[in-house]
C-alpha cells in the first residue's frame, strides 16, 4: 500500500501539479511581456510629445 501511495503522488505532482505551475509561469511572463510594451510605448509616446 506504501509503494501504491507513493505512485500515485509522484503522479499527482508530475501529471497535474508540475503542468499547472508551468502554465502559470507561461502566464505570467506574457503578462510582464505585454506590461513592458505598454510601458515602453507610454514611455516613447511621452518623450515624443514634449
Amino acid at each position: 500500500m506504501a509503494v501504491l501511495g507513493v505512485l500515485l503522488a509522484l503522479y499527482v505532482v508530475f501529471g497535474l501539479v508540475l503542468p499547472a505551475l508551468f502554465g502559470l509561469f507561461k502566464l505570467l511572463l506574457v503578462l510582464a511581456v505585454v506590461a513592458f510594451a505598454v510601458v515602453a510605448l507610454v514611455t516613447a509616446v511621452g518623450r515624443s510629445s514634449k
